[in-house]
């Protein structure tokens, strides 16, 4: 049986992550920050015995390694790096308002956050079957795409994850563990919604990229790549 597990499970993207990789007979290891309070997850794993739920803060290292320890030995195989943040005080990311405090805790959740599960859980990968690592990014991360873009934290933080995982994907390509940045668009998810335009429905979203890992290789480890398969520039 296949193992994944999933940071950010508790709601939008996360939630739908674990409630499909169930429904198709994964064994799903569920994180998130607050399990006492993630409801509809534990809703979830009650009506499905696939499912695990573990505790993860990703902004918090000790909270990982806690994690990584508890299972250790489990292989992995797909991880998925989907907890993430943004913020809906527009005015203190734009250019003449920057709140620089908030723009440090959004880089340490969406970049540091993921980095620091990868490397901590890359045992687990590396002793699983399929041996993939995947994050959630965003096509505003994107160097040569949506440059109007205002909003420089969460942009800023996407960029720099997908240059930390192209250059994961290369450093992992002799231990066969391979690694892909996915867009899920614009999709419906609370944080979604916070700007104008969300038009992709959460179900659609997260089998598209599902799609993507599955057909993940080695050939296209350290691809960006749209839900909808279609390749992002860097």
């Amino acid at each position: 049986m296949s193992t994944v597990l999933i940071t950010g499970a508790n709601r939008g993207l996360g939630l739908e992550f674990a409630a499909q990789y169930a429904g198709d007979g994964w064994q799903v290891i569920a994180s998130c920050r607050s399990p006492e309070k993630a409801e509809s997850l534990k809703r979830l794993a009650g009506e499905n015995g696939q499912v695990k739920i573990v505790q993860i803060d990703v902004s918090d290292h000790a909270s990982v390694d806690a994690c990584a320890a508890q299972l250790f030995g489990q292989p992995v195989d797909v991880l998925v790096n989907n907890a993430g943040i943004a913020s809906n005080d527009f005015a203190h990311q734009m250019l003449g308002g920057f709140d620089f405090e908030n723009w440090e805790n959004i880089l340490r959740t969406n970049t540091l956050g993921p980095m620091k599960v990868s490397e901590a859980f890359l045992p687990n990968v590396k002793a699983s079957a399929q041996k993939k690592i995947t994050v959630v990014s965003s096509t505003v991360g994107s160097l040569t795409d949506m440059n109007e873009y205002p909003v420089y934290p969460y942009a800023t933080s996407k960029a720099a994850l997908n240059k930390g995982m192209r250059m994961m994907a290369e450093q992992l390509r002799n231990d066969g563990v391979s690694v892909l940045c996915l867009c899920p668009g614009h999709a419906k998810t609370d944080m979604g919604m916070m700007a104008e335009g969300a038009s992709v429905e959460v179900t659609d979203a997260v089998l598209g990229m599902r799609n993507e890992i599955s057909n993940l290789t080695m050939a296209t480890s350290g691809s960006f790549r749209r839900y909808n398969g279609e390749t992002i520039s860097w």
